[in-house]
């Protein structure tokens, strides 16, 4: 059975989890530690948790979907819209938050709540100690927090020069051991510098990950964002990625599926974009890339968990 390590957080985890749970169940999720807004930003502040809201999502991607179990994904999930000390806080934040202050280590916390839900695989948080995501922007301005980062409160036609912790972060021993024994790493999709080279920030991750026998897979995103990645192309994620983890990744897996009129409109009014995959650079940089139909899109533009599944494990 094929070992593979999956690096990132937010929603893009969640969906390449959801998939590969279907063909494997030697998962590893490595999840950033650094959010820091609404009800995770508010659980890390007054307790001292490392921050619960991705590792939730990832322990949702992975849990049993059996029928029975669906009522507890939907408790894990759910949000209070009400109360003045409750609004805005997810049950399974607070969940985690309260194994935290009864077994006193996050990773106990994190392993009774995956024996609950009964997931497939596991989740690390990719570094146990507490620091914060900085941004430094191409005028010299510092940016601190990455829900201020993620949410421009700045001018967002300002370019991200570099992101980086204010703090030193080592990563946690079971991650590294992980990405050692991995088939396959994969790195991504998700916000390029508030959910996945964050990761790369913290002490060891990268050096691990270039030396890892595995072959490591970068997911691509469909659509750029601003304030974080405008107009970027294909060429630009990767050569960000390969900036921060200091050598060249294997594989990079791009959506070559045309975005709907709709959608794009939609965007529009987000300055958000397609990515254009220029995949003759990409290669120049001594990467394959695989273009094929990744998304779907009712609403919101989001990799197809299945379809993305299915290209990897095929590699």
């Amino acid at each position: 059975m094929q070992r593979i390590v999956v690096i990132g957080g937010g929603t893009g985890s969640y969906n390449i989890l959801r998939g590969l749970k279907r063909y494997t169940d030697n998962l590893t999720a490595v999840v950033t530690m650094f959010d820091s807004g609404g009800s995770t930003g508010i659980c890390r502040d007054e307790f001292g948790v490392l921050p619960p809201g991705d590792v939730r999502r990832c322990l949702l991607a992975l849990c049993d979907e059996k029928k029975q179990n669906l009522l507890l994904r939907q408790l894990f999930n759910y949000r209070f819209d009400k109360g003045s000390g409750l609004l805005g806080h997810s049950f399974g934040n607070l969940f985690l938050t309260a194994l935290k202050e009864i077994t006193g280590s996050d990773i106990e916390a994190i392993e009774a709540a995956s024996q609950i839900l009964n997931i497939k695989g596991r989740v690390l948080p990719v570094t146990l100690d507490q620091a914060q995501l900085c941004a430094e922007l191409e005028d010299g301005a510092i940016i601190k927090h990455e829900t201020n980062i993620d949410v421009p409160k700045h001018d967002g036609n300002l370019r991200i020069k570099r992101v980086f912790l204010d703090a030193q972060a080592s990563a946690y021993c079971e991650v590294l051991d992980s990405i050692d024994s991995a088939d396959k790493i994969v790195i991504g999709p998700g916000d390029l510098y508030t959910s996945v080279i964050p990761n790369l920030l913290v002490d060891g991750v990268s050096e691990a990950l270039c030396n890892a026998k595995g072959k490591k897979i970068y997911v691509c995103n469909v659509m750029t964002k601003f304030g974080e990645t405008n107009g970027f192309k294909a060429s630009d994620f990767a050569k960000e990625i390969m900036g921060y983890l200091g050598c060249r990744f294997d594989v990079m897996i791009c959506n070559d599926k045309e975005v709907s009129a709709a959608a794009k409109q939609r965007y529009a009014s987000e300055r958000a974009f397609p990515v254009e995959v220029d995949k003759v650079k990409v290669e120049e940089l001594g990467i394959t890339v695989l273009c094929k139909d990744m998304i779907f899109e009712p609403d919101v533009i989001r990799h197809n968990p299945i379809k993305l599944a299915d290209v990897i494990m095929k590699l």
